[in-house]
């Protein structure tokens, strides 16, 4: 069996580097996605979708040292639900419900961003990316 996920959206706040014991490098960051639409009656709706992402190894160096709150990426990886099978559900600071998606990225493409960020090459060419291979992958 096998699940594949793919989200493009911001960046909610900038990456978070650690290490393992071991020393290996991890990259914890959250990307928003956003979805808008007209209702019959005319109103606007709007829907917010948060994921977790977690990167490892190379990913994770290049994640935290390119990418920065707001700035839009493409993450291609692995749905990592809780232990009931769905998101992760926590109540915010203002009581209300919410709910996120735990995902191992398996590839990360740096797409334009806010503030004219520049992409690993230097050269202020904003779309780039970084992929794991099959043993990298920490599972």
């Amino acid at each position: 069996m096998y699940q594949k996920i793919t989200i493009v959206g911001n960046l909610g706040r900038d990456p978070e580097m650690r290490y393992t014991d071991d020393g290996t490098p991890v990259c914890d960051f959250s990307v928003a996605t956003n979805r808008r639409w007209h209702r019959p009656d005319g109103s606007q709706g709007e829907e917010t979708v948060w994921f977790r992402v977690t990167a490892w190894r190379r990913m994770a160096e290049a994640c935290n040292q390119y990418l920065q709150k707001g700035r839009q990426v493409l993450v291609e990886g692995q749905l990592k639900p809780d232990e009931g099978g769905g998101p992760r559900v926590w109540t915010g600071n203002d009581g209300v419900a919410r709910a996120s998606y735990e995902v191992t990225a398996l590839v990360v493409k740096f797409l334009g961003g806010r503030g004219g960020a520049t992409g690993p090459n230097g050269e202020g060419e904003p779309e780039s990316s970084v992929e794991l291979s099959e043993e990298e992958i920490p599972f």
